[in-house]
């Protein structure tokens, strides 16, 4: 178990939280969310430690073990793969040290011979002798070959470190766990990998992420970072969402009498219980669920973007045909023909290779061969990955540089538009080229919007969005009546709008599914040659 009693935290006159109060219990797993800029990271590095609150204390049970993932992947370049992992449990490494100390000494004394009994007893109550392998399995749970395991960290890959010292945060079955965005660029089946580690893991884990599949697969707790409070909810990022919105639409129906808004609560719980896994954390959750009461649960301050496309002209039977596309390293020979009505999910093993599709279709980026033929009714905008070209070294006001993009030039507006983006007041006076990552996606998705195009291409739209404006975008997309091409890590994202897949698998293969993303794994496990060419 792990308390923070009374812990307040101010940089300069800013107040992160004041006077929190939590305690975090075996069994149970909790996502830490909040807007950017809230404090879920510094609240970890209270709680581990690392940073000292200025009131307040922490409490960790006497004798239990903390993991955290660590965030410096250059920390243990001195070290094979195999020991990074291990020095995961500091203590069995200390006891394994002295034990080999001792053995070694020359002049071996009866009181050494005590003291490497003691150890030795110690050793096998923390596992040592089972140490080693557990270590080597969790590497390629991971996905990391017996080739690397005795390879210094400092020769190896970035992508593959992050795997290590996530295996190192799991090593050694810790009593507390701490994972900050432990789902950083892992694929898909790596993600799936720790999802079910999670699920059966027995002990205390404290999450940040945005990855809202991750935290509604793994959570039994939500803890809301928002404006200096540190609220905590039972459920998983879905429930509290879901909740926080039915109890915002009972509050604004005055006439709602008590009794029925308690029965909705309850048939709402019942709803989302009845799609529990049979995981330790989801039934426990489930029990949790079936205990709350209308008091239990409080709207959210919390402020979401309005997004919403819409397009005016009508899509014919002609939407966008990819004949024997080439680009060199990248595909070759790629064809489909996009139907109305289809929003499909693109992947591949290098995020470039679709950014360089997505461009050769807009007309950016000339391909080798081929040819993309797109329908005379079809209207394109797009999001792209790198959004540089429409921000830097424009001093225009917000405002104006979204003016650009409309019919209508009226301020009034052009200001509802940015509205709907959380942008108010002296906000949208800003100038463009200043503003952060985040405000310049919502910007690009005023500009869409406004340009009513109906085939819409998102590369990673996610990007430096917080976790309210991805499930707006979410919303969006799902609700949108024509079609997209999508690339992201955003698995939630996936899900709910794909209804077709391509997927890119190498130079020379590829395959194209119709149908969400959940039947696509299942078809690959059936299927996992089974590629066009």
């Amino acid at each position: 178990m792990i308390q923070v009693s009374n812990i307040s935290l101010a940089f300069g006159g800013r107040v992160l939280y004041k006077d929190v109060n939590l305690k975090f219990t075996k069994g149970n797993c909790y996502g830490i969310i909040g807007a950017n800029g809230a404090g879920k990271s510094t609240f970890l590095k209270i709680l581990t430690g690392e940073i000292e609150p200025n009131t307040g204390e922490v409490f960790i049970t006497p004798g239990e073990r903390m993991s955290v993932l660590a965030q410096n992947q250059n920390a243990y370049d001195s070290e094979t793969v195999l020991d990074t992992v291990l020095l995961g449990h500091k203590r069995l490494m200390e006891v394994q040290k002295e034990k080999d100390a001792l053995y070694a000494k020359p002049d071996f004394t009866d009181e050494d011979g005590i003291r490497a009994g003691e150890l030795e007893t110690e050793f096998a109550e923390l596992g040592g002798w089972e140490a080693e392998s557990e270590a080597k399995t969790l590497l390629q749970n991971l996905g990391i070959g017996e080739d690397l395991f005795y390879k210094q960290m400092a020769d190896v890959d970035p992508k593959e470190k992050v795997k290590v010292l996530l295996a190192q945060a799991l090593f050694g079955n810790p009593d507390i766990l701490v994972l900050d965005e432990p789902t950083n660029n892992l694929d898909f089946k790596t993600v799936r990998w720790l999802e079910d580690f999670l699920l059966d893991f027995e002990n205390c884990v404290i999450i940040v992420s945005h990855n809202r599949h991750f935290l509604n697969k793994v959570c039994t707790h939500i803890c809301d970072v928002d404006y200096g409070k540190i609220n905590m909810y039972i459920g998983n990022y879905d429930f509290w969402y879901e909740s926080s919105q039915l109890i915002l639409r009972q509050m604004k129906d005055q006439n709602k009498k008590a009794e029925q808004r308690a029965k909705e609560l309850k048939e709402f719980i019942a709803r989302f219980s009845a799609n529990a896994s049979k995981s330790k954390q989801a039934t426990s959750r489930k029990r949790e669920l079936e205990k709350l009461t209308i008091e239990d649960i409080k709207p959210s301050s919390r402020k979401y973007p309005y997004i919403n496309f819409e397009y005016t002209q009508e899509i014919g039977k002609e939407v966008l045909k990819v004949e024997g596309l080439s680009k060199a390293g990248m595909f070759k020979k790629l064809n489909f023909n996009i139907e109305k009505g289809q929003k499909v999910a693109f992947f591949a093993k290098n995020s470039q290779i679709l950014t360089t599709l997505f461009n050769i279709i807009l007309g950016k980026e000339k391909q080798e061969s081929g040819n993309v033929f797109v329908g005379k009714t079809i209207k394109v905008t797009n999001l792209p990955q790198n959004n540089n070209e429409f921000f830097e070294g424009n001093t225009n006001s917000i405002v104006d540089w979204l003016r650009q993009y409309s019919k209508d030039q009226n301020e009034t507006y052009i200001r509802s538009w940015l509205g709907r983006m959380l942008f108010t007041g002296e906000e949208n006076l800003k100038p463009a080229n200043v503003l952060s990552g985040g405000e310049r996606v919502r910007c690009m998705l005023a500009k869409m919007m406004l340009e009513q195009g109906n085939l819409l291409i998102f590369d990673e739209p996610t990007n430096h969005l917080d976790l309210e404006s991805i499930t707006a975008l979410n919303k969006g997309m799902q609700n949108f009546r024509g079609n997209i091409l999508f690339a992201t890590h955003d698995q939630e994202i996936i899900e709910t709008v794909a209804n077709r897949i391509i997927d890119i698998i190498d130079e020379d293969h590829y395959n194209d599914f119709t149908g969400t993303y959940e039947e696509y794994l299942e078809y690959l496990e059936k299927n996992n040659k089974n590629t066009k060419k």
